[in-house]
């Protein structure tokens, strides 16, 4: 097995076989269809002695009459998959519709679904790369949904990689958000990881398979590690395969903090196997190792050092990156407090009526979620309260706009901060 086998999230978008394109007429029988599954796990399985335990208890239950009444072909699949998940967290049965032409208008019915070409499906979205953004208090964020595969530095996923990479390098912090990454290559794993460690760190996953042994790590690692900067990967229990070994090769590594809820625990990559009746089976081909555990997260999952809620985990992240900026400029402590604020602000109800009004050439006015002030012609800023007359901008949380009241305490102006300019206005109230 080549340690660039593909996750269960990328082989379950490949494209079908052209060979599948010619159903048979006349759906196997069940047990037909177990006996082509048990033998292409006998061939295909990384673990020759397992692979005959498995092979051999599904013809026995084949043969018992287990699965005789399966003559709906998805009952089939979800019943095989079921069954063979607890040996292999990876297993997974299925039937791809025929390839063909799209259907001419839109339809939710299986019969209407055509199978996409991986290729096609990564371009489209981006090579996996959901979104990559700076946060408020220069933390960078990289949201992956999948991981894509790449050979050379030509490829588009290493290109993307490294234009991800790029946007966030000067950031003080780095989030990878994977709360919804099923996996992919381990070929970006390697060459992520590589972005965080020394060229000769030995972090990197061994495969052990029927062929040998291989490593993830990359031919050609990251050409400028960032050793030193704090990084943070949120998981949740979507998160599988490729994107649990990012995760799990980063904590081992202790080059990053993993938040949120334990990952879905399937460790041992592979591929697609089609059998003659038509079947796609998911078999994992290899097994890691990694060097600083001896172990790997098959069926345990990826355990957070931080557990929450995985809506919490990018606040939980983010927060801890503010509070954890080594090579900060001494100007953005102000703004990182400000946003760490902002992001702990309680949610409090105030009378909107005091503040109501023209301040030069701006106005605050009610919405109905609360308050918002717009200068001139530019978008309004939405603002929420910090306390009474304290408010921080939603969207760009380093700003503040403060009330200031007379002896009488009527609001007479207002005073808008900014904590990366250090600049302050003064508006006053139109009468």
């Amino acid at each position: 097995m080549k340690a660039r086998a593909l996750s269960l999230a990328a082989a379950l978008l490949l494209a079908v076989s052209p060979a599948l394109a010619r159903q048979p007429e006349t759906p196997a029988a069940p047990r037909v269809v177990v006996s082509e599954i048990a033998a292409a796990i006998r061939d295909a399985y990384f673990d020759p002695a397992k692979a005959e335990t498995i092979a051999a208890a599904l013809e026995a239950e084949a043969a018992a009459g287990r699965y005789d009444a399966l003559t709906d072909q998805r009952d089939l699949e979800t019943a095989l998959t079921a069954r063979l998940e607890p040996w292999d967290q990876h297993f997974s049965v299925g039937k791809p519709a025929p390839s063909g032409p799209a259907p001419a208008r839109s339809t939710t019915a299986s019969s209407g679904l055509v199978p996409v070409p991986f290729p096609v499906v990564a371009a489209r979205q981006g090579q996996g790369f959901r979104a990559v953004q700076i946060l408020p208090g220069n933390v960078g964020l990289i949201e992956m949904r999948f991981f894509g595969d790449f050979d050379g530095a030509d490829d588009p996923a290493r290109k993307q990689v490294d234009a991800a990479l790029q946007l966030v390098s000067g950031a003080d912090s780095v989030i990878f958000d994977l709360r919804n990454n099923g996996g992919g290559s381990p070929a970006m794993v390697g060459y992520l990881v590589s972005a965080f460690v020394g060229p000769d760190a030995d972090v990197y996953n061994r495969f052990h398979s029927r062929e040998g042994e291989s490593r993830e790590a990359p031919a050609q690692p990251y050409a400028a590690p960032r050793v030193d900067v704090p990084v943070y990967v949120l998981i949740s229990g979507r998160t599988g395969s490729a994107a649990e070994a990012f995760a799990y090769t980063m904590q081992a590594a202790r080059r990053a903090v993993i938040i949120g809820e334990t990952s879905g625990g399937a460790a041992n990559p592979g591929g697609p196997v089609f059998t003659p009746s038509g079947y796609r089976v998911f078999i994992s081909t290899g097994s890691p190792t990694n060097p600083l555990t001896g172990g790997n997260w098959e069926k345990v999952g990826v355990r957070p050092d931080v557990g929450v809620p995985a809506e919490d985990a990018l606040k939980t992240a983010w927060k801890a990156a503010l509070a954890n900026q080594p090579n900060a400029a001494p100007a953005a402590v102000i703004e990182a407090a400000w946003v760490n604020e902002a992001l702990d602000a309680p949610v409090l109800s105030v009378d909107p009526a005091p503040y109501l009004g023209a301040y030069g050439g701006s106005v605050v006015q009610a919405t109905g979620d609360g308050l918002t002030w717009r200068n001139e012609r530019r978008p309004a800023w939405r603002l929420r309260p910090l306390s009474p007359d304290l408010f921080f901008d939603m969207d760009e949380p380093y700003r503040r706009i403060r009330f200031v009241r007379d002896e009488t305490g009527h609001v007479t102006a207002l005073e808008v901060l900014d904590s990366q300019t250090g600049v302050t206005r003064l508006l006053r109230r139109s009468a």
